[in-house]
């Protein structure tokens, strides 16, 4: 009876460990529904950074800090954009995984565009600068990057975690298959854009742009607190009407009164862009849905 007793609780112990997978966090939400894709059916991450909250400018919690001390693998987007999570990463994380998924092979990078016609975000008071200083941080707003990524998560955490390696390794196929997908109706959506002349509030959506034949003609100042002073909302109010502008864009994390005051007396529409998904629940189809709403909102000034 001991002997058949010890074998039992070896066998709970080792079942437990196969399947347990590991402790995983992604920093945002896009980048925490690519690796929930490619997790499902073995474990579901922990997200840092949700509801509204933006990473430029997030504080880090008592409760995330023991997060980050808990975790084998982290993935996020890099320096470029998580400035607040680099000290956290070299001390709390020391002994997690990080894959900084800006840095993968493959990654299409944009620089950070420095026509005058987008503004640069210097320090705001809060402590945090806000100049994205080389690349673009904003990758996954491409879902070919996004593929990219996929597979650049799956291979972490095989590395990781290599009892569920094959899980992830299909999860990560099946993904990108549905991003070829993604990517076929977006074109579809916005096949009448091409051309249409619009402004977004802060310079977030190049990679959608290039991948999507859409072109900005100008981004609004990112701190609400600090908005354009009178010469800068006129030049605005030039470039609208030289450029025929059809639609402004403000976004749900930041008041869109700055776009009101631009728009009065303007034949322009408003609409709202969000990079981040705010409103959109997290997990495995918060990428897609991100995506398509933010498709959605171009049809819908541009072309309706």
């Amino acid at each position: 009876m001991k002997k058949l007793c010890a074998a039992f609780f070896t066998l709970l112990l080792c079942g437990t460990t196969a399947n347990a997978g590991v402790k995983v966090m992604a920093t945002i939400k896009p980048i925490h529904s690519l690796v929930t894709s490619v997790m499902q059916g073995v474990d579901t991450p922990t997200l840092l950074v949700d509801g509204a909250n933006s990473p430029h400018t997030y504080n880090l919690k008592p409760s995330d800090a023991a997060a980050i001390e808990q975790s084998q693998v982290i993935f996020w987007v890099g320096h470029e954009l998580e400035a607040f999570l680099e000290k956290p990463l070299e001390t709390l994380g020391q002994k997690a995984t990080v894959v900084s998924l800006i840095d993968v092979a493959g990654i299409q990078t944009l620089d950070v565009r420095d026509d005058k016609n987008f503004e640069t975000h210097k320090d705001n008071g809060d402590g945090h600068d806000h100049v994205h200083d080389g690349a673009d941080p904003h990758i996954w707003l491409d879902p070919e990057n996004a593929k990219v990524m996929l597979q650049a998560i799956a291979v972490a955490l095989s590395k990781a975690d290599s009892e569920n390696a094959t899980k992830y390794n299909a999860n990560a196929i099946k993904a990108a298959t549905e991003l070829n997908a993604l990517s076929s109706d977006i074109n579809s959506t916005l096949n009448l854009a091409y051309g249409k002349g619009f402004i977004v509030f802060h310079d977030a959506y190049q990679y959608f742009e290039t991948r999507f034949n859409l072109k900005a003609s100008g981004a609004i100042s990112i701190n609400p607190e600090n908005p354009p002073g009178a010469e800068a909302m006129q030049s605005i109010r030039k470039r609208i009407a030289m450029d025929k502008i059809r639609c402004v864009f403000s976004e749900p994390q930041f008041s869109d009164k700055i776009v009101d005051t631009i728009l009065e007396g303007s034949t322009a529409k408003k609409a709202v862009l969000d990079p981040l998904g705010s409103n959109i629940d997290a997990g495995p189809k918060h990428y897609a849905t991100l995506l398509k709403d933010i498709a959605a909102s171009f049809r819908s000034c541009l072309i309706n």
